[in-house]
């Protein structure tokens, strides 16, 4: 563990890839006569230059990564690349302080989309395109940790992963860089699908490409103020829905679809559970706001099924004000927010498999009750669950709620009313975005939270993102002998 060389040559690497995206945007403004393009140029260089030192000043012949240093460099990782993509949010015309910055940054990369800025209409082409690229590199990036690295690290029950690729798949993908370059290759064919729909049913090619990015990413970052309410479009909504819902499912699954096992994407258990619960959920909230509100039919569906599906999946677009949808509404916005979608896609949340698996495990001990000698196994995808596994996922269940609880008590503490320290808490750990209230809820944002309770959600939406254990393992003793 005391060798940081590989972690460090890594990091370099990420670097210089993050310095060539900021070329992108730099491109926008260029084109756009924007002199921020003078600022991006700048901050690629100097990011390319440090990215450059580490990775060849750390090179080693037989670079190898032993566990500890994988939990670390998976912790920095996201956090350098976060801290260098507040850059342009501080030294841009957006005009940010580094609090700030750093907020909108994280949010982009976690793929939570909470904001600090208002007039987003306002906004160079540049920075609007540096903060969806950031929430489409972070959906990107959760979906390679989630199959590649989490699994092997045991966290919170995420090594049921390898028992979606092991046997035959691994038959048909024997290499794991091979396996992630499909990943990527799909995940960016998703992104102009996306775009192409957007695009064909109403909106403009800037606009298409902004919301492509964040809706595959389910990150909800928007250009407009009003977010998809700016286009009231039943048209555009529904594409976002279905990308949305694409987005949330296993992109494993997918793979395994693309490789003549098609039937595997309708037998996953995870799917099928996420499936029931969107459809059920907006049929009830559709009941709800039928009467509550005393709305036509249609538009009742319309409203329920785009906002719904935009909580549970974490994505947080919005095209209504679901704080005038009365108390039961808003209790059913603040519990999708725990769930989120599947594993191994670009989603937040809980996840569907723990809380399948966790119910199992119930139904499982109340069967012991009546039957004390038989012998019952907890299965998911018609594979047993480890005795380890399940413990893992009741761990990761508790100590998600705990810091849940955590956040919203420091943000008491600092001022915040209880809604809104509620529902900024709960939005940030699941990667959701909008909260509930006038202040974080879809009409506001978090720019009138004090800046430490800012640093705080901050530290939430990674935490959040990286599965709790992978952050809370630096705290052991343990962790840092040699």
């Amino acid at each position: 563990m005391r060798d940081f060389r590989p972690i460090l040559n890594i990091l370099g690497l990420l670097l210089c890839i993050e310095s060539f995206a900021l070329l992108i945007p730099m491109c926008f403004d260029y084109i756009n006569n924007n002199q921020d393009w003078k600022q991006f140029f700048f901050i690629s260089c100097l990011t390319f230059f440090i990215g450059l030192v580490l990775n060849v000043g750390f090179k080693k012949e037989k670079m190898k990564i032993n566990l500890r240093q994988a939990f670390l460099l998976t912790i920095l990782s996201w956090f350098v690349i976060a801290l260098f993509g507040s850059l342009p949010f501080i030294y841009s015309s957006s005009g940010l302080n580094f609090t700030n910055a750093f907020f909108e940054s994280v949010s982009g990369i976690t793929t939570t989309g909470s904001t600090v800025i208002f007039k987003l209409d306002e906004l160079s082409e540049g920075i609007l395109i540096w903060r969806s690229l950031l929430q489409w590199f972070g959906g990107i990036g959760i979906i390679v940790l989630a199959i590649a690295i989490l699994p092997t690290l045991q966290i919170g029950g995420m090594q049921l992963l390898h028992m979606e690729h092991d046997d035959p798949y691994e038959k048909t993908l024997p290499k794991i860089n091979k396996f992630i370059l499909e990943i990527i290759i799909l995940y960016l064919s998703l992104t102009i699908l996306c775009f192409f729909g957007y695009y064909f049913f109403g909106m403009n090619a800037f606009d298409s490409l902004i919301h492509s990015m964040t809706t595959i990413s389910t990150g909800g970052f928007s250009n407009k103020n009003l977010s998809f309410a700016y286009f009231d479009s039943y048209a555009l909504e529904n594409i976002s829905v279905i990308f949305m819902i694409l987005g949330s499912l296993p992109f494993v699954v997918f793979i395994k679809f693309i490789h003549d096992q098609k039937i595997s994407i309708f037998r996953d258990d995870q799917i099928k559970l996420f499936v029931y619960l969107l459809i059920s959920i907006i049929l009830i909230t559709f009941i709800w706001l039928k009467n509550y509100l005393n709305i036509d039919w249609l538009e009742a569906l319309r409203i329920t099924t785009f906002n719904i599906t935009s909580i549970l999946t974490g994505t947080g677009f919005t095209s209504s004000n679901y704080n005038n949808w009365g108390s039961f509404g808003l209790i059913i916005i603040l519990m999708i927010m725990f769930i989120g979608g599947c594993a191994g896609s670009t989603t937040g949340g809980i996840k569907v498999f723990r809380f399948q698996i966790l119910f199992r495990g119930v139904r499982l001990q109340i069967k012991k009750l009546t039957q004390p000698h038989a012998v019952f196994l907890v299965k998911f995808n018609k594979k047993t669950v480890t005795e380890n596994t399940y413990t893992s996922i009741i761990s990761f269940f508790f100590i998600y709620v705990l810091l849940f609880i955590l956040s919203s008590i420091i943000l008491s503490f600092l001022g915040t009313d209880f809604l809104t320290a509620l529902s900024a808490s709960a939005s940030a750990i699941s990667n959701v975005g909008p909260g509930i209230g006038e202040i974080v809820g879809p009409n506001g944002n978090y720019s009138n939270i004090n800046d430490i309770g800012k640093w705080i959600l901050a530290l939430t939406m990674l935490i959040g993102r990286l599965e709790i254990f992978t952050i809370l393992v630096l705290f052991s003793k343990n962790f840092w002998k040699k």
